[in-house]
This record gives structure tokens, C-alpha cells and sequence, in this order.
């Protein structure tokens, strides 16, 4: 649905013609932050915005203010914008007021309309206005989102390269993205305005070989030396916990025991990788890195791990997760140690 809904947008900005009422709605928060930002600068004269522009909480509205704000007219300027964040929150009286404004809408009015975090869709709402919903993009998005908002935001390039490293050094956060892409796009300010990998070294703090990707891949690999010598470069990240380490190991063992039987069951393995994308566009699963490089590892591994290690290691893992939540353990690192130590223990034990 983000798709269809940024195109909605894009279109309406693009074409300064605007509906009177929209509704914000989904799980990503910051493309819905987004299109309310996107929505009122386009549509409200920014000389008299400070006249004609109001942002309340739903919470805080009682029918009567409500009613005001949607009756007052717009001053000096072709339209005013009313903003109402967690719109879910109206008081009874304050959404029969609101109700009753959506079927006669103002010409002369903006209505953003934006749903509270983790809240369903209103299909009242959404019917009465146009919806717009954004939900988290999936991984093999991520790469198109970091060039579209280097270059239609800030102006710069960004390399393929740059642009793999940044996600798989904060993944998929586009609030954190977007704050990295401005202090990247302030670096190379006089520098050919083109962001590469050692300005992402330098103000992000990641270097390529020292990722959340590089230690799925050396689990994958069962290459315990290698795994145990990233854990500190990983948990240094930006965001990065033990928590979200686990939760990426075990999306990735998942896939590999997925692609396993997969396997067994006489899946040709030329088609494995499409199998796994297929998979990830159904279920959008946290994968800690890009799907290309992510589907990659997994053919590769499916073929090297047998069914009885990929039960052993979902058990530790589901071991680790649970001692994590309870706090239960004094080091992220040690406790991540031991279980990499158990990820790999077929290749520590071939290797003695």
C-alpha cells in the first residue's frame, strides 16, 4: 500500500490540487510524520502559515474546539490547514463533530487526518477521506529510499556501495537513516557532492567487513573465529543490541531450515533464491541487511547445514532471546559469544 499511497501523494503535490480531507495511516511513523510535513508545505502559503495552520492531539479536542477549528476561515491565503495527530483519540462529541464535517468538507480547507502509533485503520475515516497508509518498507526498498532521499532531500549522490553499507549498518530505521543521510550529506558539502563508503566509515562509524551482515555471514559460514572477532564492531552500531543481533540470526536460521527442506523436497537449488524472495515479499521478515544479500547467503547455506544443527541452533537461540528480555545476563557480548560458539560448534569441532 506505501507505494500507491506515495504515488497518491507525490501526484497531489506535484499537481497542487488537493483533496480536502486525508487520512495517515500504518505502522511507519516516519513516512506518515512525512506526508503530513509534505502535505502542509505544499498546500498552505508558508507566508501566512502562522495564521492558518493548526496541529492539535486528538486527545486534547473536545467537540466544541473541534468545531471551531474546522469552521474558521482561512486568513489571507487560499486555504488553512487543520492538522489532528492520533486522530483515534476524538472524545464521542468530538468525532460526531468531525463525522459531520467529512460529509460537507470545506472547500477552503486542508484536513490532515493522522492516525496514533499501533493504531487500526478507522474504515469510517477512510472512507470519508483520502487514505494514505504507510507501512514499514520492505528490505529491498531500502536502497531505492536511501537514493531517492539523498538526492531529492539533500541534494547529493550516493554510491551503490555507500548506499549497502549505511543499511547494513543501521538497517532499516528510516528516522535513523534519514538523520545519518544529513550529517553524510553536511560531510561531503565541497566534496564533489557525492557520498561514498569512506565518508560512510568516517561519520557513521562502520567499515565494511565489520557489519551485522559480515557476522550473519560468518554464522552462515560457521566461521566461529571470524563471528566472535565482530561482536564488539557490531554492537558498537548505532541501535545495534543484543536483541536485534538474535532477532537477525534467528530470521536467518529460519530461512536457512526453510530452504533446507526446501531442498530435501527436490527444489532444484538454481531456484532456492527466488523462492526466498518470494518468501520475504509475503512475510517482510526482519532480515538485518539488504534481500539481495540476505537471499544470497541463505542458498549457500541451505546446503551446508543439516536439519539437526538448524534445530540445535533455533533452540539457542530462542534461549539467548529469552535470557536478553529478562535481563538475566550481565554481557550482551559474552552471552552472544556462547551462542555463536553454539551456531558454529560443528565447524569448531571439525576444526579441532
Amino acid at each position: 500500500m506505501s507505494a500507491s499511497s506515495l504515488k497518491t501523494l507525490r501526484d497531489a503535490i506535484k499537481r497542487r490540487s488537493f483533496d480536502g480531507a486525508y487520512y495517515i495511516t500504518g505502522e511507519d511513523e516516519y513516512q506518515k510524520d512525512e506526508a503530513v510535513r509534505q502535505l502542509v508545505e505544499a498546500a498552505i502559503d508558508p507566508t501566512a502559515r502562522d495564521f492558518n495552520l493548526d496541529i492539535r492531539r486528538g486527545g486534547e479536542l473536545d467537540g466544541e474546539s473541534l468545531g471551531v477549528l474546522l469552521s474558521t476561515p482561512p486568513m489571507m491565503a487560499e486555504r488553512r490547514g487543520v492538522v489532528i495527530r492520533d486522530v483515534g483519540a476524538l472524545r464521542k462529541d468530538a468525532r460526531k463533530v468531525l463525522d459531520d464535517y467529512l460529509k460537507k468538507q470545506a472547500s477552503d480547507l486542508l484536513l490532515v487526518m493522522a492516525s496514533g502509533s499501533g493504531a487500526k485503520t478507522d474504515d469510517g475515516l477512510s472512507s470519508a477521506s483520502t487514505s494514505l497508509e504507510f507501512d514499514p518498507l520492505s528490505g529491498d526498498r531500502i536502497p531505492k529510499w536511501i537514493a531517492h532521499h539523498a538526492d531529492s532531500a539533500l541534494g547529493v549522490r550516493i554510491t551503490e556501495a555507500a548506499t549497502e553499507l549505511l543499511q547494513a549498518a543501521v538497517g532499516n530505521d528510516l528516522h535513523q537513516l534519514s538523520g545519518e543521510l544529513d550529517k553524510l550529506a553536511s560531510f561531503v558539502e565541497g566534496r564533489g557532492q557525492e557520498i561514498g563508503e569512506e565518508a560512510v566509515a568516517a561519520v557513521v562509524g562502520v567499515r565494511r567487513g565489520e557489519t551485522l551482515s559480515d557476522l550473519l555471514d560468518a554464522v552462515a559460514d560457521r566461521n566461529a573465529a571470524r563471528a566472535l572477532d565482530l561482536i564488539p564492531h557490531v554492537l558498537a552500531q548505532p541501535k545495534t543490541t543484543g536483541v536485534s543481533v538474535v532477532m537477525a540470526l534467528s530470521t536467518q536460521m529460519l530461512a536457512v531450515s526453510w530452504g533446507r527442506a526446501k531442498l530435501d523436497e527436490g527444489l532444484p537449488r538454481a531456484r532456492l533464491s527466488q523462492e526466498y524472495f518470494n518468501l520475504l515479499r509475503e512475510t517482510g521478515a526482519f532480515t538485518g541487511r539488504s534481500w539481495g544479500s540476505a537471499t544470497a547467503v541463505w542458498s549457500r547455506a541451505a546446503e551446508r547445514w543439516t536439519r539437526e544443527s538448524l534445530d540445535r541452533a533455533l533452540d539457542s537461540l530462542l534461549e539467548a532471546d529469552v535470557a536478553l528480555k529478562e535481563s538475566r545476563v550481565s554481557s550482551e557480548e559474552q552471552l552472544l559469544a556462547s551462542v555463536l560458539l553454539s551456531l558454529c560448534a560443528g565447524e569448531v569441532s571439525a576444526a579441532a
